[in-house]
């Protein structure tokens, strides 16, 4: 069920709310440029189409005829803090393979690599991608893999708190497939900049094995992304990007690993489907930016932040990503839940109002999730569950988003509307199962992904 922005009659509660999101704009505004990733690499998401020339650096490949479509993000994450344990060393003499799932295929690739929360200089000797040979396997199909270079090198070294996007790379990424990134440092440098939630198993070896297409080499293994933030693609298939930014119950925690079952997966599914049966939605891939616990207004301790809120990391993983049409904001529960006591509403829809505002500002449209119940949790209270009402009555009146998908009323119980439908709930109560995920991206009305941002007065 959608609402349109324009669907309340009644004006906001606006006086206290107005004051809370200049408040919110103000405090967040400095504080937010830390966060859009210092680059190499420029990956400022402004909209590139037509022939590749060399991309964001020198083409991979001069020789390879040229090709024409749109840049578009495939694949995505967002980078949560420094991996434990790699502190000192980070993974000095290691390659690192994460095995990232695509959105939509396309002819050519590059790819954006972090060093966010090294508090070193990050020396990257040997870099790859490959198209993956099995969807359980560290192999790749050896025709397809291809060297990374960085300005025409194949080293680059990425100073802490930067990132860097690879040269143009001509390779046949599928759609819907799983891709192989390789990295290797010979140097220490930690910490490692990672995603902890991948729900996909990616591979390490000791040694360089960047091209090494059987993938023996590789025995350790990983349910964590190294390193890799990004894949873009030029495709014929996909005119721009969707981003999804949410917490644990987008970045697909409790789904099976492996099986790409969250419900952002599920949506870019959907969405190619029905352009394939020539339904008049549009051509859009779908990124993942879910962070477990992350919240709308609140980071995590350390500096750079670990796990930054949704409205300091905006710019960085909405607006930073490549030719970005549409956000799906699905933010808040955390929110409430780590707040001791009850949280105060019209701050958090404040904060998801300011991501609108945002949003807007460059074009993009929002969509907004109802916050779905937690009954049974154990951060379940009434005082929490009230604050939860209260936001989703406001995101349901259409104040908040330009439309609106009610996941809360897709996946309650009938009978206990505080609580998960039982085939729906994974067993902790508050993180659906891979049935529930699915019905998320059931319930999301495609027609919702048409169109821009209001016309700004």
């Amino acid at each position: 069920m959608t609402r349109g922005r324009d669907g309340g009659t009644q004006a906001p509660p606006a006086k206290q709310r107005a004051l809370l999101a200049a408040v919110v704009a103000a405090v967040l505004a400095v504080s937010a440029a830390i966060y859009t990733g210092a680059g190499i690499g420029d990956g400022d998401g402004t909209r590139e189409r037509g022939t590749v020339a060399g991309g964001r650096g020198t083409q991979n490949g001069p020789a390879a005829p040229a090709s024409t479509g749109t840049w578009v993000g495939s694949w995505a994450t967002s980078p949560v803090g420094g991996e434990p344990g790699t502190e000192m060393t980070g993974l000095a003499g290691r390659s690192v393979r994460n095995v990232v799932h695509t959105s939509a295929g396309g002819t050519s690739a590059r790819v954006t690599l972090s060093n966010l929360y090294g508090q070193s200089p990050l020396t990257l000797t040997h870099a790859s991608i490959a198209v993956s040979a099995d969807p359980d396997t560290a192999a790749a199909l050896a025709e397809t893999v291809r060297p990374l270079t960085f300005t025409g090198s194949p080293t680059v070294v990425i100073p802490a708190g930067g990132q860097v996007v690879s040269d143009v790379v001509r390779i046949a990424v599928p759609h819907d497939g799983d891709v192989l990134i390789t990295t290797y440092s010979p140097t220490p440098s930690g910490p490692v900049t990672y995603h902890p939630h991948a729900r996909q198993i990616s591979y390490v070896a000791d040694g360089e094995h960047t091209r090494d297409a059987t993938g023996t080499a590789y025995t350790g293994q990983s349910t964590f992304w190294r390193y890799v933030t990004a894949l873009d693609v030029l495709s014929n298939e996909a005119d721009g990007t969707v981003v999804v930014l949410g917490d644990s119950l987008t970045d697909g925690v409790t789904s099976t690993t492996g099986a790409n079952n969250r419900w952002p997966d599920v949506l870019s599914d959907r969405l190619r489907s029905a352009a394939a049966d020539g339904r008049d939605v549009p051509r859009y891939s779908v990124v993942n930016e879910g962070i477990s616990g992350n919240r709308v207004l609140t980071d995590g301790l350390g500096r750079p932040a670990e796990n930054p809120s949704g409205l300091n990391r905006f710019e960085r993983d909405v607006l930073g990503r490549t030719n970005v049409e549409v956000v799906v904001v699905a933010l808040g529960i955390n929110d409430i839940l780590r707040q001791p006591g009850a949280a105060d509403p019209d701050a958090i829809v404040a904060g998801l109002e300011e991501l609108v505002a945002r949003g807007h500002a460059r074009g993009v449209k929002v969509v907004g999730a109802t916050l779905m119940p937690f009954r049974g949790h154990r951060g379940y209270t009434d005082a929490r569950e009230d604050v939860r009402r209260v936001i989703n009555a406001e995101i349901r009146a259409g104040r908040v988003f330009d439309a609106v998908v009610d996941f809360d009323e897709a996946v309650r119980d009938p009978y206990d509307p505080r609580r998960l439908l039982s085939e729906y709930d994974s067993g902790d109560h508050l993180h659906p199962s891979d049935r529930g995920y699915a019905r998320m991206a059931e319930v999301f009305d495609l027609d919702d992904l048409k169109g821009g941002a209001p016309a700004r007065l």
